[in-house]
Parts: structure tokens; sequence; C-alpha cells
């Protein structure tokens, strides 16, 4: 049997946590080469002085999905990767800087609250799919943007082990 199963699954601790701690993001482009096995990359190689950008996000904001699309009728199987957060405070800088992010294919990093980090858009890049610019009504409201990226991709993300994760924000050479 080509897909037979390798494993069952038993119940675990209660000591995992839901929630978005940080994203990062380079444009595809930016990346060489990702390795990985298992299901973990272990290296992501970007071309030299690129980084990944840390987004540093509000606590029970963000949010980041992954929904497996089969389809029996085609015998196919896709996953729809979502990634949804706010930032808070209108600056021109932010402005600017999501036109540039609606510009490109992105690799995001998705950090959870139990620090661990996922790769979404592997195959074919995350895009910025919606964008909010909101002054809110009344003084206690949002100002800020509502941010929405998505993603079809061939597979479910992979995990960035954590040695990976320190190396995003720093520059080949």
């Amino acid at each position: 049997m080509a897909c037979a199963l390798t494993q069952g699954y038993n119940l675990d601790c209660r000591d995992s946590y839901g929630g978005v701690k940080s994203v990062y993001i380079a444009e595809m482009a930016s990346v060489a080469t990702i390795t990985s096995s298992a299901g973990v990359i272990t290296a992501i190689d970007k071309s030299t002085t690129k980084v990944f950008y840390e987004y540093k996000l509000i606590a029970h904001t963000a949010e980041a999905d992954q929904e497996l699309a089969p389809s029996r009728e085609n015998g196919t199987l896709s996953v729809k990767q979502t990634i949804k957060f706010p930032i808070n405070k209108m600056t021109v800088a932010v402005r600017n800087e999501l036109l540039l992010l609606a510009q490109n294919r992105l690799y995001i990093v998705v950090v959870d609250n139990n620090g661990t980090g996922w790769l979404f858009g592997e195959d074919n890049g995350m895009m910025l799919a919606a964008s909010t610019a909101k002054a809110g009504r009344v003084l206690g409201d949002r100002n800020g943007f509502e941010l929405s990226f998505e993603s079809d991709e061939k597979a479910l993300a992979k995990q960035v082990d954590a040695a990976t994760l320190l190396t995003l924000t720093t520059a080949e050479v």
C-alpha cells in the first residue's frame, strides 16, 4: 500500500498553547534554498544581505490556520494556509511597507505561543489577500491595519527547527 499509516495518536500532556507570538517575513526571491527532512526545516539559506523581518504581534489578536482540502472526485489534496494579524497605529512607514508586502510572494514563518516556528507558503508563497486601514469610531477603537495573507500549498507547513529560527534575522555574507 503506497499510503500506509505509520502511527497512532495518544492523548498528551496539556502543555500546548494557542495563539501566534510573532511572524518573520521575507520575499521568496530573498531565499536561495530551504533544507528539510521528515517535515522539519533544518536550514534556510538567504541571498547575500537578505533577512527575514520580524513582526511582533499583539497578544490574542493573530491567527494562523491551515485547512486540508481533499477532493474525492479529482484525487487531489491541497492545503489552504491563512495568516491574519493587526498592526496598531497607522503610520506612513507601515503604509509604505504594506504596499511592498502586497507586491511580493512571501515566505512567512509563524512562531506560535509554544515557541515553535512553522514555514507558511513554502511552494507558492503567501500573498497579501486583504489589508484594511481602520481609524475606528470611538477613542478606544483600533487605529491601524488588519492584514490577511493566503496561499494554496501542497502540504501542511513544516516546522522550522530552533537553530534555524535564530538565523532568520541575520544576513548572509
